[in-house]
């Protein structure tokens, strides 16, 4: 490594992120003269060069990974990272989801009977997939279709969510409202009608993140 091509990276991934190499610095967290063409060089002459610190903050204020920089500090191009594995998880048919077995008492699944499903990672590891069957959420769901559903995910109104009972019953419906008492919850399909819980009938309320359909 060069001391110039150290300082030509920091210029251009300023350049990159529309900012000033001062403005670089501030945005790391660093005294905005720190990257300026007159720090670059000492009293003596001498050639001055950024340290691992400021150039570790750099990196993470501005989301990139050190074989990025240093292909901007070489010239050459940064190679192509491999996409991660797919993810696998829990998956059982919408009917079994009511019966005893299959999910723990937090609501998380559970016990042997759950087959697997290659999916993108969501990012919770409880996550886990129904398989729809029948036509009580069409048009939205469909006979086949596979929802991922995070117990996880924050759940606002309007979402779609799954709810199981203490009744055993497990339904896809749409969250009208949930106050400190009751849960109001909308049916997907018109033809079915919406429903109304207190919070203590409710053993979780858990939100679809995505669907393959």
């Amino acid at each position: 490594m060069k001391h110039d091509d150290i300082w030509r990276a920091l210029d251009t991934l300023a350049a990159e992120h529309g900012l000033s190499p001062s403005g670089l610095a501030r945005k790391a967290g660093l005294d905005p003269t720190a990257f300026n063409p007159s720090k670059r060089v000492g009293a003596d002459g001498r050639p001055r060069w950024p340290s691992t610190e400021s150039i570790s903050k750099v990196l993470a204020a501005t989301g990139t990974s050190m074989e990025a920089f240093a292909s901007l500090i070489t010239g050459a191009p940064a190679l192509p990272r491999k996409p991660p594995p797919p993810r696998r998880i829990p998956l059982i048919g919408f009917a079994q989801a009511g019966n005893d077995g299959y999910f723990d008492d937090g609501g998380f699944p559970a016990g042997a009977g759950w087959d697997e499903i290659a999916t993108p990672d969501v990012g919770d590891p409880n996550a886990y997939a129904l398989e729809i069957s029948g036509d009580s959420m069409e048009p939205v769901f469909r006979d086949g279709d596979i929802v991922i559903v995070s117990p996880a995910a924050p759940i606002r109104r309007g979402d779609r969510v799954v709810v199981k009972t203490k009744k055993g019953e497990v339904l896809a419906k749409q969250l009208i409202r949930r106050s400190a008492r009751r849960v109001e919850l909308a049916s997907l399909n018109p033809a079915h009608p919406n429903y109304s819980f207190d919070l203590d009938e409710i053993v979780f309320i858990h939100r679809i993140v995505w669907a393959a359909q």
